[in-house]
Order: C-alpha cells, then structure tokens, then sequence
C-alpha cells in the first residue's frame, strides 16, 4: 500500500511536544484551513477508542470521515485509524521522539489505500501525495510556531482566560492556540451554558452577565461584535454599534465590580478607528476618523473605562484585514479569483493593512503575557499594501487572472455609498509601530506569505 511520511524537529522536549497535541485545540489547530474541515462529534482525546467525525471539503463535494484513536503510548505515539471515509483504508501514526533534552521530532507516517485499488492509485495517486506534502507542510509549521510561541512565555504562570466570541472565524483559534499552551479557556457567549461551547452566559442587549462567573478569571479577550460586511441596513447600523458598545459597557462594568479582578483585558477595536486618510501613515498615536467605522470605534473603545479605572490593565486591539482561508474577506475574494473573477476594487490606490490570521493570534498572546503593553495596538503586518498590489498577490498566488475591477460607482450601487467608502474603498496605510517596540516577531510579515501559508500553496 502506498506511504507517506514527513519528519520535522521541533525545539522543545518530547514531552512538552506530546502534551500539546493531547490538548483540546489541538485539532483545529492542525486542520488546513482552506479544506474548511468542521467536527461534527468528538468523543474522548487522543487516547484508545476516542472517535472525531469530520466533514471536509476538499473538493465540490464534502467527505466525512470518521477516525478511532489507538495505540496509545505516552509521549512516543498515537494512531489515527479511518472507520469510514473517502479513503478504503488510512493508518495515520504519530509518532514522537526526543532529540536530546531541549527538543524533539515529530514523525508522521500514513499508510493508505485509494479506492479501486491499482486503478485508483495510478488515477489519483499523485493528487494524494501531493495533498498529503501540502497539508503536512501546513500542519508542522503550525506545530513548530505555536510552541516557539508558547515558549517565550514559558516562564509565566498558565492563565484561566475568558473569551467573548470564541466560537467565530478569530475566536476559535485563538481558543485552540490558548489551550494547547496549557491555558484554561472560559467562553462567554449568547444562550444555554453547554460545556466547551458556551461556558458563561450572556446577554448584552439586557445587560445580563452574573459576576460570579467570571470570579477567579486571570484575563477577558473581548472579541464579539455584529459584521461590518452585511449591508447597512438602518436596523444593521444599530447593530453594529450596540453590539460593540454595549457588550463591551456591559463587560467592563463587570469586570469592575468583581472581588478578584482579571489582570488585563484585550478589547477588539479595528483600524476603522483612522477612517480614511489617504497616503498619511497611520499608528498607534494617529487622532480618530470622523467617519461613522471611527465614530463606532471611538465608543466601543470609550466603553472600557470602567475596567480601566477599577486597575485592570487595557488593551485596544486595532484589527486590521485578517488574512484567513477559513474566514473574512479572504474566504468571500478567493472563489472569484479562482474564477479569472478578481480585479481591483475603484481605483486600486488605496491602502489596506492585512496580517495573517496566525499573526493575529500570536500578537494577541504576546499583548496577554506582557505586562508592559496597554492602550491601542495596531494588530496589521509591517508592511501595508495597495489595493492594486493586493490583486497582484493574490492572483500571482492563485495563478489566475485578475482583470474583472470593479469601478467605484459599482461598489457604492451595490453597498450603498457610506459603506463602500468606509470599507472596500477606503484607505487605511496602518503600522505597528507599539509590536514592533516591543519586540514583537511575525512569522508571516509579507503579504505572499501570509496568502501561500493559509491557501496551502508552495511558499517561494
């Protein structure tokens, strides 16, 4: 039967290597996000005889697979055994071995079967190999990363953290990232308490947040809020500024009155915050816009003064254009561009300020550990780039044409004029000038490689 096996060292010690995969978020972590893998059960963790089913799609048609762990042995393997699924067998091994005392190798080895036996492998046998180099490619880099990143901060004490939007597009994996470095997650979400999905109730709309929930929490992750990228309705206006002010309000004000009060909390905010400003450089010290996005994000940051007066510590995380395959703006341009559909938005001048989801969510874990950071931080890449030269990128990336621009007139027609001015045609030139004081390193800071590494394409 055909094989694959891909090895890589990772600088931390076996055990270490092995307790993250164990974690929770360790899954989700590792799924390519371009496949857009969803779990439909898990039972157990990795040990013998837990089961995950998943949905993958990979493709125009989505598979399920359902995967039974065995061969449990503690810090040297696990395997991964398909029940059923689009492969007629599939053994994944994972295997760990220590390489001295600082770091260690991870070992992953499938041994498979296509359908339709010789047929299926002379048919499609490249096309496995290739997806195969390409998601393990994607999987070890996650790997390696995210335990460079928790060791840093391998000194400071493992965090009870509490996360509004923790089940969207950013929230998930930073819950994931969080608990994979040994971090306790709470997430604070809307009906039902339901273990692991909504572990604290709220709702914001009635002010409703028991404090004694949060009792003993050692930091808040504020990240809810309505999407800017429904049209702006009237009703969704509304939406978008109570959905931010008023949870955050009702957040803040909790957090002040709680008898042990979390140490910092990381608000979301975005760089909407600027407006419009042409080719004006802007940082953390830039006055706000005066458009309605500013106006919105003045409030919403506004609203954390009480946490701020009761000696929490604040942060205003300055969001820019999150790159994620699995999300955002990213996920909506793609099926165009993969179409010859892609073009420049208006113009082409203006200015976007992008940054990797896994970027993100380092920086997000960076401004938890230190101490020393508060106030805004603009959470974009070094580099901020053209609308045209974004176009360029991304159809270089996907080798396809980009010629379908869209004229402005077209975009104010189909989003209403103050919406496309404040989002798609306006121009935000971004740096993070506060992260990169600090010390803050990036592991995707140019725009190819933040697009080559979540849509799994060959990095140059």
């Amino acid at each position: 039967m055909p094989e694959f096996r891909q090895r890589v060292r990772v600088p931390v010690p076996v055990e270490t290597l092995f307790a993250w995969h164990e974690r929770a978020g360790a899954f989700l972590r590792l799924s390519p996000p371009w496949d857009r893998p969803e779990v439909v059960s898990q039972v157990g963790g990795i040990r013998d005889g837990a089961r995950v089913v998943l949905r993958v799609h990979a493709g125009p048609v989505p598979t399920t697979w359902t995967l039974e762990h065995r061969d449990y042995i503690e810090n040297r393997q696990f395997r991964d055994v398909l029940l059923e699924g689009p492969f007629t067998s599939w053994i994944h091994t994972h295997g760990f071995e220590a390489d001295g005392s600082s770091a260690s190798v991870l070992d992953d080895h499938i041994v498979y079967e296509l359908p339709l036996g010789r047929l299926g492998n002379a048919v499609g046998g490249g096309f496995a190999r290739s997806t195969l180099a390409r998601v393990f490619a994607y999987r070890h880099a996650v790997t390696v990363g995210d335990l460079e990143r928790h060791t840093t901060f391998a000194d400071r004490p493992r965090l009870r953290v509490a996360i509004t939007g923790a089940s969207g597009f950013i929230g998930s994996q930073l819950a994931a990232f969080l608990s994979t470095g040994g971090h306790d997650i709470v997430r604070i979400g809307r009906g039902a308490v339901r273990p692991g999905v909504v572990d604290v109730s709220w709702d914001p709309h009635r002010r409703q947040l028991d404090p004694r929930a949060l009792e003993g929490i050692d930091a808040v992750v504020h990240l809810a809020g309505a999407s800017i990228a429904e049209r702006w309705t009237p009703e969704h206006r509304r939406a978008i500024r109570d959905s931010r002010v008023e949870g955050t309000s009702l957040l803040s004000h909790t957090l002040a009155q709680l008898t042990k009060k979390p140490a910092v909390l990381l608000s979301g905010s975005a760089i909407g915050v600027y407006g419009s400003r042409g080719d004006e450089v802007l940082d953390e010290q830039s006055p706000f816009g005066t458009d309605y996005l500013a106006d919105v994000g003045r409030s919403w940051e506004g609203a954390t003064a009480p946490a701020e007066r009761a000696g929490i510590r604040v942060v205003h995380l300055r969001t820019g254009i999150v790159q994620g395959a699995a999300g955002g703006a990213l996920a909506k341009q793609v099926p165009l561009f993969k179409l010859g559909l892609g073009g420049t938005l208006g113009s082409g001048d203006q200015w976007t300020s992008p940054i990797a989801l896994d970027d993100h969510i380092g920086a997000m874990h960076f401004c938890l550990m230190r101490d020393d950071i508060r106030g805004p931080v603009n959470l974009v890449a070094p580099e901020p780039v053209t609308n045209a030269d974004f176009t360029r990128v991304l159809s270089r990336v996907l080798s396809r044409p980009a010629f379908a621009a869209a004229p402005a007139f077209a975009l104010k027609l189909a989003l209403g004029s103050e919406m496309a001015e404040s989002t798609v045609l306006a121009s935000q030139r971004v740096v993070p000038t506060v992260l990169q004081r600090a010390g803050f390193e990036w592991r995707l800071p140019t725009l190819e490689q933040m697009l080559r590494f979540e849509l799994g394409e060959p990095q140059r």
